[in-house]
């Protein structure tokens, strides 16, 4: 079978091409025999030994060299490549953790909640209603305030309903806010208040109860007083509904002494507002005395850029004779 697949090979070639093919191997031996006398190396690029694909084949050829060595003679890929894994759109978590620059800045523990970081800035937010849930932590954060620097002022912005709902169901006691109320009282550093949307109630209590002049509000927030509600007593016996109303009543005598306290008014003026809802805008609560001032950016700067009235009629040309 070997004899039959040998070609044919004429023996009559033509003497030109003879003379050619003769000339061109005696010159290839001539090139070889001085290579080999001079030693010459054929140049090689230089290798950069943190090049990933060297590393890989060293290493490959270093723990099973039989890879290398066994190659498919009918590859479809490009040599050496079917050693890499396949493409990977991202990087590895062992990879991230290993790269400098993410190290540099990536945080050395779980990023803390939005509670935590308002803490750091020293801010206790009341978003909702007073249930005992929400006491136990603004107490538990007043009090870590204050063990944390009894010096520095504690900033408080509320926005709640007191112990009711929108509605004004009951969903908390009134003792939810009195406990907040005491705690305040009960600290050493100085209490800012903010109300920001509505402070309704025992809400509005706390409002306030912070340090005089540093009790603000926002321009569209709201205040409202009203007296303290009777759960649902369906359910109970009469003697225990007159129990649940007497404990209103000095609920709404308290409310009242501690009102008149921080406003500024007297309790009868407290107690004859309070008989209906009292709805105050921003302005209103300034004029009862719940806040001290109205938070509004620029207002004071804008307010003390403004020329007196002496000037604008200077600049206008009007001379004034006799204070006319």
């Amino acid at each position: 079978m070997a004899i039959s697949l040998q070609m044919p090979i004429s023996t009559s070639l033509p003497s030109s091409s003879s003379s050619v093919r003769l000339k061109n191997l005696r010159n290839c031996r001539t090139l070889c025999s001085m290579a080999a006398k001079t030693k010459a190396k054929i140049p090689i690029p230089p290798l950069n030994p943190k090049d990933p694909f060297l590393s890989k084949l060293a290493s490959v050829a270093a723990t099973s060299p039989e890879t290398l060595l066994n190659r498919p003679v009918n590859s479809e890929s490009p040599p050496y490549l079917d050693l890499f894994e396949a493409p990977k759109l991202m990087a590895t978590p062992a990879q991230v953790e290993r790269s400098v620059s993410y190290n540099e800045h990536r945080p050395r523990r779980p990023p803390p909640d939005l509670p935590s970081l308002l803490l750091h800035g020293r801010i206790v937010y009341i978003g909702m209603p007073l249930v005992p849930a929400v006491t136990e932590l603004v107490v538990a954060e007043l009090m870590y305030l204050q063990w944390m620097d009894p010096k520095d002022p504690i900033y408080i912005y509320i926005n709640s309903t007191g112990t009711t709902r929108d509605d004004g169901e009951t969903v908390g006691m009134e003792s939810e806010g009195f406990a907040i109320y005491d705690a305040m009282k009960q600290l050493k550093n100085e209490i800012h208040t903010v109300g920001v949307g509505a402070a309704i109630g025992q809400a509005c209590l706390l409002l306030a109860a912070g340090s005089k002049g540093n009790r603000f509000m926002m321009p569209h927030a709201k205040a409202m007083i009203q007296q303290p509600r009777v759960p649902s007593s369906g359910l109970m016996p009469a003697s225990d509904v007159l129990i649940r109303a007497k404990e209103a009543l000095t609920n709404r005598d308290t409310l009242i002494k501690l009102l008149a306290k921080h406003t500024g008014n007297s309790e009868e003026t407290v107690s004859k507002v309070m008989r209906r809802p009292f709805y105050m805008d921003s302005t209103s609560a300034k004029e009862f005395g719940v806040i001290d001032k109205i938070l509004w950016r620029g207002q004071e700067k804008i307010m003390a850029d403004v020329a007196p009235p002496e000037e604008w009629d200077k600049g206008a040309g009007i001379k004034v004779v006799d204070g006319y």
